[in-house]
């Protein structure tokens, strides 16, 4: 059963795209995945497909899959840029997403084309009120 809104946690440091992506700054690199939000409607992650180190995406781009016992989803770029990292835990414990989606469960790390792009996104709390 999928949690209250209020009842999620959506870290005020972290931004958010409409798709249900957060993103963290790292220096001069973005770490992304998917916002507590995503992973309670998803339900149990059984597999997630991502893409590979040096592919390079559009903002909006589909860069891989999140696959649940209820359903496929996209997951959208955030920003263009380039994969500098993958996390390749995810392919042996794909409920890593689940159990802990802002630290152990992150997708992959970016180089942005365009750090203003990054500022540009969603705030915590523009993103709950979105919700």
């Amino acid at each position: 059963m999928a949690r209250n809104i209020a009842e999620l946690n959506l870290p005020a440091n972290l931004k958010y795209t409409d798709e249900h992506i957060w993103v963290r700054v790292d220096g001069d690199e973005i770490v992304v995945g998917v916002s507590d939000y995503a992973q309670d409607q998803l339900g149990e992650v059984v597999y997630v497909d991502l893409p590979s180190q040096g592919d390079s995406f559009g903002a909006g781009d589909e860069f891989g899959e999140v696959e649940s016992i209820k359903s496929v989803n996209k997951l959208f770029m955030p920003v263009a840029g380039e994969v500098v990292a993958v996390n390749e835990e995810l392919g042996d414990t794909p409920t890593l997403l689940n159990a802990s989606c802002y630290e152990k469960g992150w997708l992959i790390k970016v180089k942005p084309e365009d750090m203003a792009a990054v500022e540009a996104l969603h705030s915590a709390e523009a993103y709950r009120e979105a919700l």
